[in-house]
């Protein structure tokens, strides 16, 4: 093998030129002659090629396409966190929401609560003709809306909007409640006179409100556009207290999903409705 190499070494390359002359010449250059011109040669027009990127405008051409991509990636990586931001907030808001909902289902099943509770103070509002603070909620309501004690017969609700109910109560299919085929931006009335346990927002249902009434009632609207209550106000029976709409991913379209419970249970609202 080594022979072989030394022989390489003392190898010659004969260059004869094709000219047309009466007398051709031959070239000879030893081998490591030649690997040295190729070597020079490449050495060079690499280092020509270095002057001319870093000395002229071309190396603008150069690393334009590069410097075109990592521009992209550095705006999609933006975008991405962006995004996450946004979507880590929307989750801290349905988070927020859902719970406040849980709290006032709570206490629409109860007619008496501990002011000290938790769950009272996650809800009141210490503003002006909101529900003062107290133990018996039906106390309340009698001192500020002059409400008699009546049993469930003597109570009545009116349709929260002038509407064609499009779908019925079926709760064995999951539907609590009825809808009403109403435009966008429709007002929506209080069905019934009582204070307001829950104005917010929701994945499934988007705006809803709730109301709590005498004898454990409580009304839910939901797929509201715009809510016009917040949470321990006072309402009375025909005050608009929300506008139509179609939020939430449940929503198929522009309407009001209407529910009436009864002491923890969905019933049937078109049993109640006087102007159904």
């Amino acid at each position: 093998m080594f022979k072989k190499l030394r022989d390489i070494k003392n190898s010659s390359v004969y260059i004869t030129p094709n000219f047309p002359v009466l007398r051709t010449k031959r070239f000879k250059f030893s081998f490591l002659s030649v690997v040295s011109a190729v070597l020079g040669y490449s050495l060079l027009v690499a280092f020509i090629v270095i002057i001319i990127i870093v000395l002229t405008p071309a190396r603008n051409v150069v690393f334009f396409f590069e410097n075109e991509k990592l521009t992209e990636q550095v705006d999609k990586v933006k975008e991405l966190e962006k995004k996450v931001l946004f979507l880590s907030k929307e989750l801290q808001n349905f988070a927020a929401s859902n719970e406040k909902l849980k709290y006032a289902m709570i206490i629409a099943s109860t007619d008496s609560l501990d002011s000290n509770s938790a769950i009272y103070d996650s809800l009141r509002q210490p503003k002006k003709n909101k529900l003062r603070s107290g133990g018996n909620i039906l106390a309340v309501f009698r001192d500020l809306l002059n409400f008699n004690s009546a049993d469930s017969s003597q109570l009545f609700f009116i349709a929260p909007v002038n509407g064609v109910i499009i779908k019925r109560f079926e709760p064995s299919r999951g539907h609590m409640g009825i809808d009403y085929g109403i435009r966008k931006g429709t007002a929506v009335h209080a069905a019934l006179g009582g204070i307001v346990t829950f104005s917010g927002f929701t994945p499934e249902y988007g705006n809803t409100i709730m109301l709590l009434h005498q004898n454990n009632f409580i009304s839910v609207y939901r797929h509201c556009d715009i809510l016009m209550k917040k949470e321990r106000e006072i309402v009375r029976q025909g005050e608009i207290i929300a506008l139509s709409g179609d939020s939430g991913y449940k929503s198929t379209g522009p309407h009001l999903h209407f529910e009436i419970w009864h002491n923890g249970k969905a019933v049937d609202p078109t049993k109640y409705l006087i102007n159904n």
